[in-house]
């Protein structure tokens, strides 16, 4: 093992903890993830940009700071890096879509703005699905990001190069976002810690839209303790943002060691009903098991009107993007098609180049369900749908703090092997949907192996109960232990 090898294996708290007693400095760690990111992401693809030279300088004033007594906090001359659906200032941001192609903001979005205020050094922007919209990020417009763990496998999407870039070794914290489970499903599927916390408690500001209501920034990490110590950093009020909560922001990493003694996990009778695969299935009940034998209580629980969750979601979430990404018409932002002869041509050329298939086909489901004589029959019907499930979890929250239970049906799966069939894509994320539609914080955190891939499981929260929920995790962490790095990169070619 090299000396990059060893810092680059180190977690996000651990790399804080050498730059707290300056046995390491943020240019040391820095050189040695850019190096790392040199040498797989040619087989990875988690990164879509890398920003060697911001990084440096970054990690110059972090180091300056050390030296000076002064350092600003944990984040402070950490190597991150970020989705490429976060606005930053002077750096190119796509959204993993052509339309995007070339554009660089002019503004840092506000997570981005108060990582960079607590020192966190910005690697680069992570490759995902178009505009957020994919469990596989097949769909990227620019390349594929493959699983660290298996390189013929996807890394789940659509935050699918936050957590590959991860897994890899090339980074020790990241941002994603969350519509659907586009944080807890790569999270799962990579090994990692992900996060997606209550709707309004980061804000969106400077965030690329898909489903205004559902979207949610959030954090990914090794550990526990990195993925509690980045949302410290970016959660709370934001007067650009009038969803984001003006509630007080908890203490995070303060009582991460509680236990769960005493805890009451609720487990959903819906989430184990067929269609599991076998070996997730039982590592998640392993996961349940060692709950118990910490002083937890299992609570058998029903979601019953889990069963619509796909269908409601898929309306809500398309007729969204159908508004938001009506202002890509080639006039004010974006691609803008050559040759045309009318502004009609100029919107149907634009929008015919710059988007992929997935964008277009959901924003022609969008506009179809939000049309005139479709809008109560499908539209407001979703909604209420929403209402019936956001309920069924106010039930729940009555006998037990958590509900737990798999993020996915079974484990990463290969690329290319859903493309064809969008449901069967749509369905990997069946478990992890309704707590986006009850804008709720939820959680995966590995929780073994099946056939070498890894397993998370999900942990899913009262809203703003983002320190329970890590809490929780934190305890079953510390008794099966963080996912091992994945042995797929280091002498693996090519597949």
């Amino acid at each position: 093992m090299t000396a990059d090898d060893e810092l680059t294996g180190l977690s996000l708290r651990q790399a804080s903890e050498r730059l707290e007693r300056r046995s390491t400095s943020s240019r040391q760690l820095t050189e040695a993830c850019l190096a790392r990111i040199a040498a797989t992401d040619g087989r990875v693809g988690a990164f879509l940009t890398v920003t060697a030279e911001v990084a440096l300088a970054a990690a110059a004033a972090a180091d300056a700071r050390a030296a000076a007594g002064a350092r600003l906090g944990p984040l402070d001359g950490i190597p991150v890096a970020l989705k490429d659906l976060y606005l930053t200032a002077g750096i190119p941001t796509t959204a993993g879509s052509r339309i995007l192609e070339g554009f660089v903001p002019p503004v840092d979005g506000t997570a981005v703005a108060r990582l960079r205020a607590a020192g966190a050094v910005l690697l680069g922007k992570l490759n995902l699905d178009e505009f957020a919209m994919g469990s596989s990020n097949e769909n990227s417009a620019f390349k594929p990001c493959r699983n660290p763990w298996d390189l013929a496998r996807t890394p789940g999407g659509s935050s699918g190069g936050s957590a590959a870039a991860l897994a890899a070794r090339q980074v020790y914290g990241t941002l994603g976002t969350d519509t659907g489970g586009s944080i807890r499903l790569p999270a799962s599927f990579c090994g990692v810690v992900g996060l997606k916390p209550t709707y309004g408690r980061v804000s969106r500001s400077g965030v690329i839209a898909f489903a205004s209501s559902l979207d949610q920034p959030g954090p990914l990490g090794r550990e526990v303790w990195d993925a509690a110590a980045l949302l410290q950093a970016i959660a709370g009020r934001d007067p650009a943002d009038q969803t984001c909560s003006s509630r007080p922001v908890d203490d995070y990493l303060g009582g991460l060691e509680r236990g769960a003694r005493g805890l009451r996990v609720g487990v959903p009778a819906e989430w184990f009903q067929g269609g599991l695969e076998p070996g997730v299935e039982a590592q998640v009940r392993r996961a349940l098991a060692t709950y118990q034998r910490l002083g937890a209580t299992l609570v058998d629980i029903s979601l019953p009107h889990s069963r619509y969750g796909i269908g409601a979601y898929y309306l809500i979430a398309t007729a969204e993007a159908s508004s938001n990404l009506a202002r890509y018409d080639g006039v004010r932002f974006g691609h803008r098609a050559a040759g045309v002869r009318g502004l009609k041509e100029l919107y149907e050329e634009s929008r015919a180049q710059g988007f992929g298939a997935e964008p277009k086909r959901r924003i022609m489901l969008g506009t179809y369900a939000l049309s005139a004589g479709y809008y109560d029959a499908y539209y407001l019907r979703a909604q209420k749908v929403r209402t019936l499930i956001r309920r069924d979890f106010d039930a729940a929250f009555q006998r037990c703090d958590v509900v737990a239970g798999p993020v996915a049906p079974g484990p990463a799966f290969r690329l290319g092997e859903k493309t064809g069939d969008p449901l069967q894509m749509y369905l990997a994320d069946i478990f992890t949907i309704t707590c986006n539609l009850a804008a709720l914080p939820g959680l995966s955190v590995p929780c073994g192996l099946t056939g070498g891939l890894p397993v998370g499981l999900q942990l899913v929260g009262r809203p703003f109960d983002e320190a329970g929920l890590l809490t929780a995790a934190r305890a079953l962490e510390r008794e099966l232990g963080p996912a091992p790095a994945p042995a797929a990169l280091d002498g693996a070619g090519p597949p």
